[in-house]
């Protein structure tokens, strides 16, 4: 297997689970989705931003190092969120309409790279303007599990909320033989 086929694979596997979230996530009433759980970004709502706000923020970087990601050009006048704790949405649907929307541009973004791309350096500068020089897939790989982290936090909410996600592991995605 490539290093693209992987990277397909999670932005399938991404696509899918926020899917899988978002669908549990509208079984709550508005203030169990506001109500501070003690999550790292407090809520249910403040993770699912969150989530949302790194994506735009990686987003933004692999669109500014790679002009070749056409899929892209719809992030690229999206504004920078100033803070990874910024609220974009407390309105769920609007917030799942966003989520969605990022994640078919995910998956484009994946159909688009090549390998060239994958093991080439990503050169960025994180929310301090650090400069930073990373193998691309690397930083994909990191890009995919941080979204994993943060809705595991999410299902395990909703889990002591009483709401089910269902079946949440990678395997149940990765086609058989």
């Amino acid at each position: 297997m490539s290093v693209k086929d992987n990277m397909q694979l999670m932005a399938s596997y991404n696509q899918w689970m926020n899917q899988a979230v978002y669908k549990a996530v509208g079984e709550l009433n508005h203030s169990d989705l506001v109500e501070d759980k003690g999550a790292f970004f407090g809520s249910v709502i403040g993770t699912l931003n969150h989530n949302l706000v790194a994506d735009i923020i990686w987003l933004k970087r692999f669109a500014d190092h790679f002009s070749e990601f056409s899929s892209l050009d719809p992030v690229r006048t999206i504004q920078r969120p100033a803070a990874l704790d910024t609220l974009l949405f407390d309105n769920l649907s609007l917030l799942q309409s966003q989520r969605f929307d990022l994640d078919k541009l995910i998956i484009a973004m994946m159909a688009e790279a090549t390998d060239e791309m994958l093991n080439s350096a990503l050169v960025y500068k994180n929310m301090k303007g650090v400069e930073h020089s990373q193998k691309f897939g690397f930083t994909l790989q990191h890009f995919f599990n941080h979204q994993t982290h943060h809705r595991g936090q999410i299902t395990t909410l909703l889990s002591q909320m009483g709401v089910d996600v269902g079946v949440t592991d990678l395997i149940t995605t990765i086609p058989r033989m």
